[in-house]
């Protein structure tokens, strides 16, 4: 979608809402601006967004099948641009000046532009959102086995955890004594329970550390503030994030099924783009005659796949053992 306005997952988010749900005529869901300017994450369309230098492109290495080269097809962090005068509608009441400064971004060496800011309703899901992703999936991942000792100590270690030490250490100075460290542990790699109400421990420290910062360049207050994590919380939880993006994340195994992902993904786009008429559903082919750029509704489509849709797609379209006439589109 590089050459029809771009694609970007939070940016869809926002094109759901504001006009492919169904709950009105033409203002998809319908919602307050308020609830909109919570999910505009990114507010920078995907035009600025871009860096013009980096191009989605194939491996140089295998010579034989086509791959992706997942690094140089990273989209923006963005809105997409056809989404441009809902934006305009969400961020109409703020004044000019905070218009222009809520909708800067930063250029970035080698990379896409970053944007800088987000509303104060979004800042709040950000951080929630991220202690979601540093603790609850690490307790998914340990009850998996995935993450070690060994990994834990080498990511979180004593200095990184020192905020939430020090915390327990006050808390509860008879069930941990001089090594505090080594009793979280303990308590972490546990048993069942001791592990669950380590990780409430966790959550609450988070938690009650959070505050809310103020963006002098602001007048509007649900651009002026913005949720944050106090300092000496956020490196624990960094390291906690840090850990599950190294050890569990970007893992063979869960690389593997990414991989397999984006290919199946691309697949079925192309596949479905190269004769519209033929292989969209009739309601899709439609809408897509009917669109400035048929495009936009073929990406549409596919961003809207459960896994389990695209898998019975990919399979219908290549796997010359699926699939009947009368499965259901």
């Amino acid at each position: 979608m590089r050459g029809a306005g771009g694609f970007e997952g939070n940016g869809q988010t926002l094109r759901i809402l504001s006009r492919l749900e169904k709950f009105s005529k033409v203002a998809g869901a319908n919602l307050m601006r308020r609830t909109l300017l919570g999910v505009l994450k990114y507010p920078v369309p995907f035009s600025l967004a871009m860096n013009v230098d980096i191009r989605p492109a194939l491996h140089v290495g295998p010579e034989s099948i086509r791959i992706i080269d997942r690094e140089a097809s990273k989209p923006p962090k963005c809105y997409l641009d056809c989404e441009q005068d809902v934006v305009d509608w969400i961020l109409a009441p703020l004044s000019e000046k905070d218009r222009n400064a809520f909708t800067e971004a930063r250029d970035q060496e080698g990379k896409h532009r970053k944007p800088l800011h987000k509303s104060f309703d979004c800042s709040i899901m950000d951080v929630a959102d991220d202690i979601g992703f540093g603790i609850h999936d690490l307790e998914d991942a340990l009850a998996l086995g995935l993450v070690t000792r060994v990994d834990f100590e080498a990511h979180v270690t004593e200095e990184k955890s020192s905020s939430f030490l020090n915390s327990l250490k006050e808390k509860y100075p008879e069930e941990f004594g001089n090594n505090v460290y080594e009793g979280f542990l303990d308590r972490l790699f546990g048993a069942g329970d001791t592990r669950k109400r380590c990780i409430g421990r966790m959550v609450h420290h988070l938690i009650t550390n959070c505050v809310i910062e103020t963006r002098e360049e602001f007048d509007e207050p649900l651009v002026r503030y913005r949720a944050a994590i106090e300092a000496g919380a956020n490196t624990f939880l960094e390291a906690l994030k840090e850990l599950v993006r190294e050890v569990v994340i970007r893992s063979p195994g869960v690389q593997h099924l990414e991989f397999k992902g984006q290919g199946m993904v691309v697949a079925v786009f192309e596949a479905l783009a190269s004769e519209p008429k033929s292989f969209l559903p009739r309601s899709t082919y439609e809408a897509y005659e009917k669109a400035p750029d048929g495009r936009r509704v073929i990406c549409d489509h596919v961003a809207g796949m459960t896994d389990a849709f695209l898998m019975r797609t990919y399979e219908r379209l290549f796997s010359p053992r699926m699939g009947s006439v009368f499965d259901r589109l």
